[in-house]
């Protein structure tokens, strides 16, 4: 039967979307702002965290007050915990596009670093992985979010890989070294965005089967 518990809890899922979208378009708008030395791209980015944020405090509240007086169990109670968990790491995810977008303003008016295709190619694979982790959200598909996962060795990879260029490279060319900083800034960004999307869609599995899998591969690699 469908109650006034399934009501509100689908009105929150529909504010966990609506963040979940803006915070993908955020993110999207901070890495082309940096390949495109687009400001206006990147003024976009800090002025939408507000709606960001203000959608985050919605959540909560909403949250809070169906704990509080509707006293939901199983399903509904992890789905609202859940709802929770995404909505504070889609909120650091806008934050950490914001400052993406402010490295980006920062090095728009210097010359360029030979680093742009391999900070691209990061930025889109971080992108990629919060979008699946949104898409395994929206559809409760277990097996899309047990991918996600899998795929922040991948930028894992390229964040090692990229730093180790930009730090040899500030090494030997000392007039790039405030750039290539701030370049490596932005690649500590996107890897953590990389993380928060792994959170998310750690919290989709948590969400439909009960099973908390949260640093599951550190417990692995140290029993």
């Amino acid at each position: 039967m469908y109650t006034h518990l399934h009501e509100e809890i689908e009105a929150l899922k529909l504010k966990v979307l609506k963040m979940a979208a803006l915070t993908e378009e955020a993110v999207g708008k901070a890495v082309r702002s940096y390949v495109k030395k687009d400001l206006y791209l990147a003024e976009e980015v800090q002025d939408g965290d507000v709606q960001v944020n203000r959608l985050d405090v919605e959540i909560d509240e909403l949250a809070l007050r169906l704990l509080a007086l509707e006293q939901p169990v199983a399903g509904d109670l992890r789905f609202i915990l859940g709802c929770m968990r995404i909505s504070v790491d889609l909120e650091r995810v806008a934050d950490e596009a914001v400052n993406i977008a402010e490295r980006s303003i920062m090095l728009s008016s210097r010359p360029p670093l030979p680093f742009q295709d391999d900070v691209a190619e990061m930025g889109g694979k971080a992108m990629a992985m919060l979008q699946h982790a949104i898409q395994a959200f929206t559809s409760g598909n277990v097996e899309a979010a047990l991918q996600v996962c899998s795929l922040d060795n991948e930028v894992d990879v390229l964040n090692h890989k990229n730093m180790r260029k930009v730090i040899e490279y500030m090494i030997h060319e000392t007039p790039a070294i405030e750039r290539s900083v701030h370049t490596i800034i932005l690649i500590r960004r996107l890897e953590r965005i990389g993380d928060l999307a792994t959170n998310i869609a750690e919290s989709v599995v948590f969400i439909s089967e009960g099973v908390n899998i949260k640093h599951k591969r550190y417990f692995d690699e140290h029993q």
